[in-house]
């Protein structure tokens, strides 16, 4: 019998996540294939992941498979908290208030700004001299 499960994908920056959400497990998270504490290491970006689990009251109900890749630590885990939100969504379309409230279901559309022609980065011009 084929497991059944929820996939989604979130992105932020130039990070991607998706996720695998399981139903019926016992609410680990398992992050490129090795627990979510060894991955995102400070206690903020791991409470960050599985917020949208602990909105909608589903932390120990889910087993959850992230694979991340691109970006940094702190962009990886925002699109894993995206891509879970979504997950979720699919699952039970009755948790949605649960989600936007908090806005847990907003991709957050800011990246860098790329670099101007004469300027030292996107806006910051040279040092100006009299003479």
């Amino acid at each position: 019998m084929a497991e059944t499960y929820f996939h989604s994908v979130g992105r932020r920056k130039t990070a991607v996540a998706q996720v695998r959400l399981t139903p019926g497990g016992s609410g680990k998270v398992m992050v490129n294939d090795r627990p979510m504490a060894e991955v995102f290491t400070t206690e903020t970006m791991q409470i960050n992941v599985v917020r949208p689990l602990i909105e909608c009251g589903k932390r120990e109900a889910v087993d959850i498979e992230i694979k991340t890749c691109g970006g940094g630590m702190v962009g990886q885990a925002d699109a894993a908290r995206l891509a879970i939100a979504r997950a979720l969504l699919k699952m039970d379309e009755a948790l949605k208030p649960a989600l936007k409230g908090p806005g847990l279901l907003t991709r957050d559309p800011r990246k860098k700004e790329r670099k101007k022609p004469g300027k030292r980065g996107a806006r910051r011009s040279p040092q100006w001299r009299k003479r």
